[in-house]
């Protein structure tokens, strides 16, 4: 075995970039850990807004009036879920994913109604 020709194995395509997901979303956690006051602060007004344009945007819309209000419920809940995280002065960990939550739903509500 000393003297054998094999390749050593390398990472998928997939498997690259999932780990690069990870790292960016480890590096991130951290800072947002090292100076969590001040991030909330800011994240609180920036989150609270994309969620009011986001409301805007549903109730602008022309759709069912069952899932329009499905949606806006799931809009301010995944808000004041943040908001009520960073009230708690819940762990870093739990404030940080309700804040992703509350970004990404909005920006996916957003983004559906401009099409």
């Amino acid at each position: 075995m000393e003297n054998s020709t094999t390749l050593p194995m390398t990472h998928t395509g997939t498997e690259h970039k999932a780990n690069g997901l990870k790292n960016i979303y480890g590096q991130t956690l951290n800072e947002f850990k090292k100076r969590q006051l001040g991030y909330s602060t800011i994240a609180i007004i920036g989150q609270s807004c994309l969620g009011s344009a986001a409301a805007m945007v549903l109730l602008m819309g022309e759709m069912d009036m069952i899932l329009k209000m499905t949606l806006l419920f799931f809009v301010t809940i995944f808000c004041m879920a943040f908001n009520g995280a960073v009230l708690a002065q819940l762990k870093p960990l739990t404030t940080f994913n309700l804040l992703i939550l509350s970004v990404v739903f909005s920006t996916l509500v957003i983004i559906a109604h401009m099409f």
